[in-house]
């Protein structure tokens, strides 16, 4: 749509919602903002009134509810987007519970006419509409009621919302004559419920579809705009980039040619105690001004990332000291899988990162109530980061410590990866030892050679030789090759 043909519109103020939106509401329409009592219906009207006063317009807020305006305003003063100074001028609450009672809707379709033009209100909220719909004697009366409030937002140049409680009724009257409709629902998964909102109707405009999870906090609702809508098409256009960002692992560099092709995402995949981790701070260790790093991990806190890293000779501590390097922690328990996204993309965004580490996927996975979304989450999740020219290195956990299978976290990995780095123990000679393999470089020449590496106290993680002599490595259960076999291509012992 060209933007002498765009719609103006009224902005939300809610975090995500009007990215959701294309822009916010639709304005001078009518929109209904829908879902079960304890859904986020009246904190999502009176942010959204807060919001459109702050910025010079004017809301009357008129309750159908028995609820009185003071305990309303009690919960209200919690929210951090709540402003007294704001009352009576610029937000005025009213209620016209007594009027409906009274003289049905041709009294409230007065009460509201003459309230909106009276206090100029360039948005009129409407709680409770589910009363107005009980006291209208018919269906035709209640449509009427409807039409008549669309005249008046016309005439008024007024948004109207409407808050109401979902009917159950398949197609109600008032949702073939609004121009939006919002529903917010609360589901339980299991032992957990997520809040979520999606957009059942927007004339005339366009929205992201499906189904977004927000929470409350004391900001109000922060949305998430779920990942696989939000960024379908990267936010800016990807590009071929010819070099390569070293791991600050010499051996490994030597194996990629230099080290990981710039802007791709690698997978480090190995079991849990194999030096995932102590790979990924070597990497991200080699951070700088030019190239920007985030650690972003579910499993250590920072205070035991930062001695670990000095445990190994790497001077993490320096590096966030200089702001080369920021820690991102997010403690495992009910995360959002989108808000998770978010987070990462807004600290990506907002230091300019090019070296990435997120430390595991699996604390993405855990977040997600729809593991059958997630191959298609990563996958529009890294096309996002290689758009930003952002070279990033997952670490991902198999399930068996040792056995003869590599079992990948998730189905469809060649899409999540252009590039994977296999750590596996390996026993041999009654000893464990760790073995380091390059699975794939994609568009690049690698060494394929099976490398043994060790992680030491003040060296870090650092790359041995190859194993000579010996069979079934990757079964994890090695032996010795027999007298006069044929001896394998390797690398010299270094």
């Amino acid at each position: 749509m060209s933007e002498a043909q765009r719609i103006e519109r009224v902005p939300s103020g809610v975090p995500g919602l009007d990215t959701i939106l294309d822009g916010g509401f639709p304005k001078g329409g009518i929109h209904i903002l829908q879902g079960m009592p304890g859904a986020g219906k009246t904190t999502l009207g009176n942010q959204l009134c807060y919001h459109h006063a702050a910025k010079g317009g004017r809301a009357l807020y008129v309750t159908l509810l028995a609820e009185s305006h003071a305990r309303m305003l009690l919960h209200l003063g919690t929210m951090r987007f709540f402003d007294a100074a704001r009352l009576p001028d610029d937000i005025a609450y009213i209620s016209g519970f007594g009027v409906l009672q009274g003289e049905g809707l041709p009294g409230l379709v007065t009460l509201l006419r003459r309230e909106v033009a009276a206090r100029r209100a360039t948005v009129l909220m409407l709680d409770g509409l589910v009363a107005a719909e009980e006291r209208a004697a018919s269906d035709t009366e209640f449509k009427s009621f409807i039409q008549e409030l669309q005249t008046q937002a016309g005439l008024h140049g007024c948004t109207v919302f409407l808050l109401t409680t979902a009917t159950g009724r398949a197609v109600p009257p008032e949702h073939t004559m609004v121009d939006g409709i919002v529903e917010l629902t609360d589901v339980r998964y299991g032992s957990r419920t997520e809040r979520s909102l999606y957009i059942r109707k927007l004339r005339g405009s366009d929205y992201l579809p499906g189904r977004h999870p927000f929470r409350i906090t004391d900001e109000g609702l922060m949305v998430y705009p779920r990942v696989e809508a939000a960024f379908h098409v990267p936010s800016q256009p990807d590009e071929a980039r010819l070099g390569k960002l070293p791991t600050g692992i010499e051996g490994l560099d030597a194996m990629l040619g230099g080290g990981l092709p710039e802007a791709t995402v690698t997978g480090a995949l190995g079991a849990s105690g194999i030096g995932k981790t102590t790979l990924g701070l070597h990497y991200i260790c080699r951070s700088g001004p030019a190239e920007p790093g985030l650690f972003f991990g579910f499993y250590e806190t920072p205070p035991r990332l930062l001695l670990q890293a000095a445990s190994l000779g790497l001077d993490l501590a320096g590096a966030v000291g200089r702001g080369e390097i920021e820690i991102l922690w997010q403690p495992q328990g009910e995360n959002l899988q989108d808000a998770l996204a978010h987070r990462l993309l807004d600290a990506i965004e907002r230091r300019g990162v090019k070296r990435l580490f997120l430390d595991g996927l699996g604390g993405f996975m855990e977040s997600s109530i729809e593991p059958g979304r997630l191959s298609r989450f990563f996958s529009v999740l890294g096309n996002e980061l290689r758009a930003r020219g952002v070279t990033t290195l997952y670490s991902m956990e198999t399930r068996d410590v040792i056995g003869p299978g590599i079992e990948v976290p998730m189905g469809g990995i060649s899409s999540l990866v252009e590039n994977l780095i296999a750590l596996r123990f390996v026993e041999r000679h009654a000893r464990s030892r760790r073995l380091l393999s390059l699975v794939k470089v994609r568009g690049s020449e690698f060494d394929p050679s099976l490398r043994e590496f060790v992680i030491e106290n003040g060296r870090g993680f650092s790359l041995a030789g190859t194993f000579d002599g010996g069979e079934d490595l990757l079964s994890g259960f090695a032996r010795d090759r027999p007298a006069g076999g044929r001896s394998p291509s390797s690398l010299e012992e270094q």
